[in-house]
């Protein structure tokens, strides 16, 4: 039986290696009180035998967060939803759509969906470790798995292991012969195999994923599907999340300026280089912040030149931030 979530996943970034780390989830939190946020996919094999502190901390004010795990083996990846939820992560996705070379190679990401019934032993083994919602996120298919049929019969047998919701990346994943950038922006997106998924198994909460540059395509996607995931968009022109709490949450809150992230951001900075973070694993996502506007090749300029630089601090921000014009 899937855990009854309270997560509003109308509006979400997706889990993107080097993207939605720690620093990362911090910027974009705030633009947006209510867009979920998730990890980068972590493996539950780091998580049992690594630094497992370091690669589960985040700050209480990145919340709605959730921890994505990638891995093949059920015990483990259920003792690592065990500890992601001590962690106090809202929620455990289980990455069945990552086609990288490192991950085929093992028995995880996208490659598991030719195996319905094992990936169903995974979220079964999480779903029973835990009390919070554990969802997957997968692609329409694979090579040679490709049918909607297939799709469709996926998310039957996950449903019945416990999953609480399913994300859906848009494009097959092809293993043979893509690269993961490839993977990305080739194989054609078929939104239209999303939609019916919903129409058929109605049952299932359907998150679409894939190709979304902003809210307005969000918002027309809301009328098919449950939820819509925005990736890489998000992080190269973050300000479009700033409307997300009004035009997807009904929240009327006033949007914070782009200069009041920024200098929201200094304190933040300040913590995380004295706990021992290096100021360009913070700064590297805030490089969109000023995306077409007045002064945005200065801010990426000056940011690119300084942050490098030894004894570089917050001060860099600062000084940045002063040579993009305010917004009349």
């Amino acid at each position: 039986m899937a855990k009854k979530s309270v997560t509003d996943r109308r509006l979400s970034v997706a889990p993107m290696m080097e993207c939605t780390d720690r620093h990362g989830r911090y910027f974009l939190r705030r633009f947006s009180r209510h867009v979920l946020l998730y990890s980068e996919m972590i493996t539950a094999a780091a998580i049992l035998h690594g630094k497992r502190e370091m690669l589960l901390a985040f700050d209480a004010a990145e919340h709605p967060v959730a921890l994505q795990l990638g891995g093949g083996d059920p015990a483990a990846l259920g003792r690592a939803a065990k500890f992601g939820q001590a962690a106090g992560y809202g929620e455990i996705n289980l990455n069945v759509g990552c086609p990288s070379d490192r991950v085929k190679s093992g028995r995880f990401g996208a490659a598991m969906m030719a195996e319905p019934e094992f990936v169903a032993r995974c979220v079964s083994a999480m779903a029973d470790a835990v009390d919070i919602p554990v969802t997957v996120k997968c692609r329409i298919g694979i090579d040679g798995h490709d049918s909607f049929e297939h799709l469709r019969g996926f998310a039957e047998i996950l449903a019945g292991a416990g999953m609480a919701s399913l994300a859906v990346h848009a494009r097959i994943a092809v293993l043979a012969g893509l690269s993961p950038k490839q993977n990305r922006e080739i194989p054609p997106l078929d939104y239209g195999r999303v939609y019916r998924l919903k129409e058929e198994l109605p049952g299932i909460e359907i998150i679409l994923n894939g190709g979304v540059r902003g809210l307005d395509e969000a918002a027309r996607h809301l009328h098919r599907v449950d939820g819509v995931m925005i990736g890489r968009a998000a992080f190269e022109d973050p300000y479009i999340l700033a409307a997300a709490d009004a035009r997807i949450f009904s929240d009327a809150h006033a949007a914070p300026s782009r200069h009041d992230i920024a200098r929201a951001m200094l304190p933040y900075a300040e913590r995380a280089l004295s706990g021992g973070a290096r100021l360009n694993h913070i700064t590297r996502h805030m490089l969109g912040l000023f995306h077409a506007r007045p002064g945005a090749r200065a801010w990426r300029r000056y940011l690119s030149e300084h942050v490098p630089l030894p004894g570089a601090g917050p001060e860099v921000i600062e000084q940045a931030l002063a040579l993009v014009p305010e917004a009349g």
